[in-house]
């Protein structure tokens, strides 16, 4: 008997009739022999709804007391899944973040998991019964209620699976898995059958919405395969694990697969532009700069320094816009003392991102990536690579201009429309 833990994003909890087909598919996944461990979101837009009614009863948030209002749309949904089981017959049992034993940092309203104790989870699947969990949280070292951040309930879901040596970790969602760009603008997209950990971990980093990058991290880390599945069809979606392994396995079938040179193009238009002008170039700079940034929690991605002339520079970052007040604060604060001559700003910007194990060990990725976007007249401003990812920042206006005539240049038009239907994007 294998142990499979499912999560359910907002969505797919999203009502009364949606919660009663999640006990369906979970009752019929026990029918095939596998224990369940189930992780759920907040119904719907409950969370929204949760920090609407925090913004209209005060313009003050303090981390303890908003921790403590939004994991309650978790715990809601947890006790209606449980008697939806008990409803068709299946005995199960709900659990919050920290009953499950899941330790984190001090850090409020985005804790990292330090530890999962998960006994009393093991104790729950001995004893036959389905164990429902809210996502999304834990409890402190401080012994203190804590929310995981954005995607959080994904991270719980295969923190878990760690815990309790799943089999796989399923990721049930509103899309029917991973795609080569996102279906909303690139009509052309298509589903990606599988993925390595590191494709995945770039996708995730790049801007693709589907996987939360720290459960792609902690999968990678513990080595727990990812199902990412759509909770409205059923149908297989797309698988990420190990692929170097997963080959070894199929290498005496006969039918192991090469990596592909792209697998998709991601784009991010939650980050903004800060450039620094006429600093000093010399050492000690930089860190100056970024290190006021890292000890507020402020996630620099990509960064650019230009030529130095006549010993001065410019430097241009990018941080997520929900942080832009807090980075600009600090940096205006840093510039002065550095004595630079101003600092800008722009909202209206977006990461185009080329990833692809294949880039490994093909060249010119980068030029062709560059042509394309100079033949679109697409103006780039920024450019950062890793070994298998190329991003650039382009202006907003060029998002989706950029994201079809790169899809297509690179041979990844299915050559068919998507045509499931697509939730709202958020």
């Amino acid at each position: 008997m294998g142990i499979v833990v499912q999560k359910y994003g907002g969505t797919s909890v999203a009502d009364p009739e949606r919660i009663k087909a999640v006990a369906e598919h979970v009752a019929f996944t026990r029918s095939h022999g596998n224990d369940v461990v189930v992780v759920v979101s907040a119904m719907g837009k409950t969370t929204d709804n949760l920090i609407s009614l925090a913004n209209q009863v005060s313009s003050t948030h303090p981390g303890r007391e908003l921790d403590m209002l939004l994991t309650t749309g978790e715990r809601i949904s947890m006790a209606l899944v449980c008697m939806a089981l008990a409803d068709i017959g299946i005995d199960a049992v709900s659990f919050t973040g920290s009953q499950v034993g899941i330790i984190t940092d001090t850090v409020h309203t985005k804790a990292k998991i330090l530890e999962v104790k998960g006994d009393r989870l093991r104790e729950a699947l001995a004893a036959g019964k389905v164990a429902v969990v809210a996502g999304f949280q834990g409890v402190s070292t401080d012994s203190e209620i804590t929310t995981l951040g954005r995607g959080g309930s994904d991270t719980t879901a295969v923190a878990l699976a760690a815990a309790v040596n799943a089999d796989v970790c399923e990721i049930y969602t509103d899309v029917t898995g991973v795609f080569s760009a996102d279906p909303r603008i690139v009509p052309q997209a298509r589903k990606l059958q599988h993925l390595d950990f590191e494709e995945m971990l770039e996708m995730a980093g790049a801007g693709s919405k589907v996987l939360a990058l720290r459960s792609v991290e902690f999968a990678r880390n513990h080595n727990v395969p990812l199902h990412v599945r759509s909770s409205f069809t059923w149908e297989h979606g797309t698988w990420v694990l190990d692929m170097s392994a997963f080959n070894a396995q199929q290498s005496s079938k006969e039918n192991a697969m090469e990596d592909p040179i792209i697998s998709g193009v991601v784009h991010e238009t939650g980050e903004a532009k800060v450039t620094v002008f006429g600093v000093a170039d010399k050492p000690g700079i930089s860190a100056a700069l970024f290190e006021p940034l890292a000890d507020a929690n402020v996630n620099v991605d990509m960064i650019v320094q230009n030529t130095s002339k006549d010993g001065i520079t410019d430097i241009s970052f990018t941080v997520p816009k929900s942080d832009l007040a807090t980075a600009l604060k600090i940096v205006n604060a840093v510039a002065g003392e550095l004595g630079a001559a101003g600092v800008t700003h722009d909202e209206a910007v977006a990461k185009i991102s080329l990833v692809g194990a294949g880039m490994k060990t093909s060249p010119g990725v980068a030029a062709k990536m560059f042509r394309v976007l100079a033949d679109a007249n697409v103006n780039i401003e920024m450019i950062s690579t890793s070994t298998i990812r190329v991003s650039v920042v382009v202006g907003a206006a060029n998002t989706e201009k950029a994201l079809r005539t790169l899809h297509t240049a690179f041979g990844l038009d299915s050559g068919q429309a998507y045509s499931a239907p697509l939730p709202e994007r958020k």
